[in-house]
């Protein structure tokens, strides 16, 4: 895998190349991509007995959790039109919600260490450092595809059918990816110089998640604060299209949707622009 990243540095970037807007120069940093995201799954489980079925096994854990507690416990009722009314219901609608929090958590979370932890890739006069914050975005991404696998297979046991509404997912994928890289960019910009910053974060993710209407139907937010939450935070939006496009078979937040595609887009951008504006510092500070 190194040699294959070494190779696509040699190739792809030399001086010699043309523009670094160049067909060939962006052709060049996809595939180094690809290399850097499959590096990171590989080394994120290396020598473990299970290997890349940890964020699985996390994931149902997680799942496990919080259904006994709400489902189980505080006897949280929850039906949906197609789907038996019963506990594994809520698990499934639960799950539904916690896929794209998971990757979007982990992403952000680790994005914004992405380019202290690798000084000596951010000094090659030669690497393009836009791309370290976007390796563990796609990493956490292609993760949570496992969970969503085993998601869609339960609820088409459960159900008896398959939703055509899951060929709209790649939609509500696009507001995710832009969100969680927008935040990743901006927040490993800044960890260069605040160190803090990955700290703050589990403490601002911890009150989001519950902002957030994932262990709770948005039903119970007060219907005068409701559009508010949708249209200030783009998670809650998100969650409910999984749930809409996996669990209901038709979509009924493509407003919402809307709204978080602007608002992840102005995020992209402003993370961008702050991470570029910072960049040319990096060296010198690491």
């Amino acid at each position: 895998m190194l040699k294959s990243i070494q190779k696509v540095l040699r190739q792809g970037f030399q001086p010699d190349q043309g523009t670094a807007n160049s067909p060939q120069t962006f052709r060049a940093k996809l595939d180094l991509l690809k290399a850097l995201v499959q590096r990171d799954l590989e080394a994120r489980y290396k020598g473990s007995v299970l290997g890349n079925l940890w964020p699985v096994i996390n994931q149902l854990s997680q799942l496990l959790i919080y259904t006994y507690v709400f489902a189980i416990v505080l006897r949280v009722k929850l039906s949906l039109e197609g789907l038996p009314a019963n506990n594994l219901t809520f698990g499934l609608w639960l799950f539904a919600g916690l896929l794209p929090w998971t990757a979007f958590a982990n992403g952000f979370t680790v994005g914004a260490a992405s380019v202290i932890v690798q000084p000596n890739l951010v000094k090659k006069v030669v690497f393009p450092v836009e791309l370290l914050p976007l390796v563990p975005v796609l990493s956490a991404f292609v993760e949570s595809s496992f969970g969503l696998m085993i998601l869609i297979t339960l609820v088409a046991v459960s159900a008896q059918t398959i939703h055509p509404t899951l060929a709209l997912l790649p939609l509500v994928w696009l507001p995710q990816l832009m969100l969680t890289a927008g935040l990743a960019y901006l927040s490993a910009g800044l960890t260069v110089f605040l160190r803090d910053i990955p700290q703050t974060l589990t403490v601002v993710l911890n009150l989001w998640f519950y902002l957030t209407p994932i262990v709770y139907p948005e039903t119970i937010i007060p219907a005068q604060i409701r559009p508010w939450v949708f249209w200030l935070n783009p998670m809650a939006a998100i969650a409910e299209n999984y749930r809409d496009a996996i669990l209901r078979g038709e979509m009924q937040h493509w407003r919402e949707w809307g709204i978080a595609l602007i608002v992840s887009f102005a995020v992209l951008l402003a993370g961008l622009w702050c991470y570029r504006r910072l960049r040319p510092a990096f060296a010198d500070v690491l």
